[in-house]
This record gives structure tokens, C-alpha cells and sequence, in this order.
């Protein structure tokens, strides 16, 4: 785990929890995020916040149909925001370019990872996103080799 978990409150809470996740980021130096949580656990919505640390003033939605989404951070570099719960296969992602983006050294967002496993780079980021029956959040920080 790169550091102690990050408990959330409230989905309101998330843009401070963003701000530890931005901070792992910087620290760790990978270009690859997962977000792994169940439907609704609020990956979304850490991808949202996160974009506001990272300078990003887009409008940050689910690319759930699109499959992915560029934004520009503060610098002016793409981010690419990824949601593969809608891809049936690994051969449907690298239709798309999925394997150019991750190769790309541009910060890539990914939720619904596990749909696309063998294809996503070592080293790379696990945000991992579990809630509890109150509806607080705890979030693991890993660096997955």
C-alpha cells in the first residue's frame, strides 16, 4: 500500500480525499490510474475532483459511452479519462487505441480496469474504492507491479 487509507465520510468528501490521491500521483510519478470500486461507489466522481486538483476546468462526466474522454490539465496535457464497463473484450479496447493512450506517458484514468487487465502497463496506480453499509468510503492506494 503507498500510504494509509483514505476514509471518506461522504461523497461531499471526496475532493479532499482527491487532493491525497493527486499528491500520490505526483509522488509516484505513473501515468497510469485504475479506479476499481463497485457501481456507484464513486470512481466518477474521485475522477471529478481529481480533475480539479490536476487544473482541469472541462466538464468531467463518465465517458460510459464513448469509452474515453480528453481533458487538458492546468499545463495543458491530456488526461485521458477511461470507462470500460460497456467493452466486451480486450480486442474491443485496442480497436480503439487503448494500448496508444497507455503508451502515451499522458495520465490515463481507468475505471472498470479488470475489463482490460492484460492490456494495462506495469507499474501503475490501484485506486481502490470501498463502501461500507454506512455509505463511508475507504480508499487504497497501490502501486501495482
Amino acid at each position: 500500500m503507498l500510504q494509509p487509507p483514505i476514509f471518506v465520510p461522504s461523497l461531499a468528501d471526496l475532493p479532499l480525499a482527491a487532493r491525497q490521491v493527486a499528491a500520490a500521483l505526483a509522488e509516484c510519478k505513473l501515468p497510469i490510474v485504475t479506479l476499481e470500486g463497485e457501481m456507484g461507489a464513486g470512481k466518477t466522481t474521485l475522477v471529478r475532483a481529481l480533475a480539479a486538483e490536476l487544473g482541469i476546468t472541462d466538464d468531467v462526466s463518465s465517458p460510459t459511452f464513448s469509452l474515453v474522454n480528453e481533458y487538458r490539465d492546468g499545463l495543458g496535457h491530456p488526461v485521458y479519462h477511461f470507462d470500460f464497463y460497456r467493452i466486451d473484450n480486450e480486442d474491443e479496447a485496442e480497436r480503439i487505441g487503448a494500448g496508444e493512450y497507455f503508451d502515451s506517458g499522458y495520465l490515463c484514468l481507468i475505471e472498470w480496469p479488470a475489463r482490460v487487465a492484460g492490456l494495462l502497463p506495469v507499474p501503475h496506480l490501484q485506486v481502490s474504492i470501498k463502501v461500507a453499509a454506512d455509505e463511508t468510503r475507504e480508499i487504497h492506494l497501490y502501486i501495482n507491479r
